[in-house]
């Protein structure tokens, strides 16, 4: 009889302490347990197809390691792809207190009774606040998609008392965060896309004019938008939308807010978006955490789903303690009859983005945006430069990323982006699938970390890609 194997990374996997387990439940095999649970017909009935276990721990380093090179870094390849996660520099003393044992092990980032960490996310939360010109700033959300879901949730209960049940969308946002609207939103909210100028990818105001009714909870916007430009008319926008009884929803980029406006400034009633670029590496998927930011109005401030962290002086004088403010809104503070559930999951990048934004101040904020900016700028001339392609097709101003358009070389983005690969090059998004009024399109990113001897390879290599096609 093959002798049971007791699995050193799981505990209570030793056979005795398994059957007293089994005991205690008053069955005779696992299989009883999840029998009793699970209908037949979704059940595999047969052992699962995986290796056999791996007991020592120096072998099972060495097994994860060998899938791992199997992936291709920005370490080893000079990286092109944005589309909602970016590659930013990341000062090391971010990865210093994000690896500290206080914040990394402490149950999903979560506080508890835990005052250094209720007041390193109450510092988080008051920077944000200052870049974002706003009073109240959540715990983060799961990631920006959560943060852009719940606030449309928050001005769907806001304007449930007028039965608004409509929300206008661009045509021209993300379309994984679009994707996770449309089932978050589906069984409360008619969700309609506005329509955008062709030309410029600017939205259309004489038919968002249209558009709008009673019926309208909210106007979301995203500024600078998925496909790299800004919407210059974000405050008009947000104008129309108050004129309709609407909430005005705008998601920035928070890198680019050391040098734009705020959308509070201009309008904008919720304020939601991506924590990933301060100082949050990539994490082949992205360091994922959101934010939802509001003034201090009680009707915006009681929709909001997640954790806020206030400050209090204590009975001795100059001391001051750090907890939950308005708990019972939540549903860690009143669990089902809540109005969303949220999750802790991500209270880790809270911390790591204070850290950021406390070494980058005012001053380092404003100098990423504008190394941002000039060399995107200079990308854009650069790229313009070769024949048969197409650059920035939308124009106007620009933050971070741009569009390159490759109908008139004949050639498809995917070969495009096989050939930028075999060169040890990550290219553009490809856009044909979501936007496919753009062709053959890829969405290009540049950030304050290429260099413009990068952006001069990659030109050369497109000149290269093209060459074959467009003899």
């Amino acid at each position: 009889m093959k002798k049971p194997f007791v699995y050193p990374y799981m505990p209570n996997s030793a056979p005795k302490t398994k059957k007293e387990m089994m005991d205690a439940l008053g069955i005779s095999s696992v299989s009883d347990l999840y029998n009793s649970v699970i209908p037949e017909d979704l059940r595999l009935n047969r052992p699962l197809n995986l290796p056999e276990p791996i007991s020592g721990e120096y072998a099972l380093t060495a097994h994860v390691e060998s899938i791992l090179n199997k992936n291709s870094s920005c370490n080893e390849y000079l990286n092109f792809l944005g589309a909602g996660c970016y590659r930013h520099f990341v000062p090391a003393v971010c990865d210093e207190i994000a690896g500290r044992a206080e914040f990394l092990t402490a149950y999903c980032g979560d506080t508890y009774s835990d005052h250094g960490k209720m007041q390193a996310i109450f510092e988080y939360q008051s920077m944000m606040g200052e870049l974002l010109d706003l009073d109240v700033i959540s715990y983060t959300t799961y990631d920006a998609g959560q943060a852009v879901c719940s606030s449309l949730r928050m001005a769907l209960r806001i304007g449930s008392s007028g039965q608004r049940n409509e929300l206008l969308l661009p045509s021209t946002m993300n379309p994984e965060i679009l994707s996770q609207v449309r089932s978050y939103c589906h069984d409360v909210a008619q969700i309609r896309l506005m329509d955008c100028d062709p030309k410029t990818g600017r939205a259309d105001l004489d038919k968002l004019r249209f558009m709008l009714s009673d019926k309208t909870a909210a106007v979301f916007l995203e500024n600078p938008s998925y496909l790299g430009f800004f919407e210059e008319n974000a405050e008009e926008i947000g104008r129309m939308a108050h004129e309709a009884g609407a909430v005005f929803i705008v998601s920035p980029d928070v890198a680019s807010l050391g040098i734009v406006e705020s959308p509070a400034n201009y309008g904008a009633d919720i304020v939601c978006g991506d924590i990933e670029p301060l100082g949050i590496g990539m994490h082949y998927g992205g360091g994922c955490a959101g934010f939802i930011g509001v003034r201090d109005d009680p009707r915006y401030i009681k929709e909001m789903p997640t954790y806020l962290y206030g400050i209090a002086q204590t009975q001795n004088e100059g001391e001051f303690g750090w907890g939950r403010a308005l708990n019972e809104r939540c549903s860690h503070g009143s669990r089902e009859l809540a109005n969303e559930y949220f999750g802790t999951a991500s209270g880790l990048w809270a911390i790591v983005a204070g850290v950021y934004l406390a070494l980058m101040g005012p001053g380092g904020m404003k100098e990423l945006g504008e190394q941002i900016i000039r060399r995107t700028n200079y990308a854009v001339k650069k790229l313009s430069e070769i024949p048969q392609i197409t650059v920035d097709p939308l124009g106007g101003a620009k933050f971070q990323e741009f569009i390159i358009n490759f109908d008139s070389c004949g050639k498809t983005v995917r070969e495009i982006n096989q050939f930028l690969m075999e060169h040890k090059i990550f290219g553009g998004r490809d856009l044909s699938r979501d936007f496919p009024e753009f062709g053959q399109s890829a969405l290009y990113c540049i950030s304050e970390i290429t260099t413009a001897k990068e952006i001069d390879h990659l030109c050369d290599a497109l000149r290269q890609a093209i060459k074959e096609e467009c003899r």
